[in-house]
């Protein structure tokens, strides 16, 4: 659910009583990096992030899914509501990046960080998956939705959504200010300050090596089953 939320947006079962303006901005929720010279085997260790438990070279594709990154407000909707529920539409975003990255980039299975924003203090605490492929989110064609967009029509909707599946709350949550200041997460797009869509792309060994700091046992499965 979100727009960078502009938060998770209110999930299809349940009606978030929020703003839709802080809401989905954080729930925000969105390039394909050119190939790298492989690294000589002498130069192999150089090239592994300090902490990280993968070396930079590993991609994607080699990986067998992008990595994503998700904001929400807790109040509108957290990894408690994302636990409880299962699985949720991450319906409510409204910024064209984060759009394209859900319709465009999202696959089944794809792992999913799931960031708190607006909270005391902001961290990611917990790791989803992507449940199923986009479709139009439907509170763009209803007027009595905070998401409701009246320029969308049914022929032509404007925004599109993916469905959200738990995978599991993390023991320790990583906060923005450990986000920041560890070097293995240098470049990670949710600690810069001027980066906010709710939707954004994770390198792999960014999120296993939050995984690591937040105490995952399912992260690395999904990653590089």
């Amino acid at each position: 659910m979100p727009a960078a939320k502009s938060t998770k947006a209110k999930p299809a079962k349940a009606k978030p009583a929020a703003n839709p303006a802080k809401a989905k901005s954080t729930k925000a929720r969105p390039a394909k990096k050119s190939a790298e010279p492989k690294p000589s085997k002498s130069k192999a260790a150089k090239a592994k992030p300090v902490g990280s438990p993968l070396a930079r070279p590993l991609t994607p594709t080699a990986a067998g899914a992008h990595c994503w990154l998700v904001k929400s407000e807790p109040d509108v909707y957290s990894i408690d509501h994302l636990a409880r529920d299962g699985k949720t539409a991450w319906e409510g975003v409204r910024n064209y990046q984060a759009r394209n990255h859900m319709r465009d980039d999202m696959k089944v299975g794809d792992p999913v960080l799931f960031y708190h924003s607006n909270a005391d203090p902001p961290a990611i605490v917990g790791l989803a998956r992507v449940a199923g492929a986009p479709y139009p989110d439907p509170t763009q064609f209803d007027s009595k939705s905070d998401y409701h967009d009246p320029r969308a029509t049914r022929d032509e909707p404007r925004w599109q959504l993916v469905d959200l599946a738990f995978v599991e709350k993390f023991p320790a949550p990583i906060t923005l200010d450990q986000l920041r200041t560890d070097p293995a997460l240098t470049g990670m797009y949710v600690a810069k300050k001027a980066h906010r869509p709710s939707v954004q792309p994770v390198e792999p060994w960014h999120l296993l090596h939050v995984a690591e700091l937040g105490h995952s046992s399912k992260a690395r499965a999904m990653v590089n089953p």
